[in-house]
């Protein structure tokens, strides 16, 4: 027990004292194109390409008579920056994730309605009134 508490003490010694060590810091100037820009151009085309690879994507541009090879073909000839724009869009294109969003929102007003005593939609709730 007594060689536990030496080892003990002894790292809570080494994490004090390298917690009081200054550390170095980094600042400078950032351009608005240096944030803009996407991290890597290869992730939002990987990106675009799996959103056009899902079967409803696929039946809608079916549907709109596009050939889903051709739309891969101008994705591929697209530039860096209209792919990034693209996949920026992409959650809100209508076979996107939007719907989640939407559903938790109408969840939030009736919740706080509810509380306020104006609707009883849930039966966990208690009114203020």
């Amino acid at each position: 027990m007594k060689s536990f508490k030496k080892f003990v003490s002894a790292s809570l010694i080494v994490c004090i004292t390298t917690a009081g060590l200054p550390f170095s810091a980094q600042a400078r100037m950032v351009a608005t194109e240096e944030i803009t820009a996407p991290a890597s151009p290869s992730a939002s085309r990987d990106a675009v390409n799996q959103f056009l690879a899902r079967d409803e994507v696929r039946q809608a541009m079916l549907g709109q008579g596009v050939s889903p090879q051709a739309a891969l073909d101008r994705v591929a000839a697209m530039s860096d920056g209209e792919v990034a724009q693209l996949a920026g869009r992409i959650d809100q294109a209508p076979a996107g994730g939007e719907v989640l969003g939407l559903l938790f929102t109408v969840f939030i007003v009736l919740l706080v309605t509810d509380i306020m005593g104006l609707t009883k939609v849930f039966s966990f709730t208690r009114s203020v009134r």
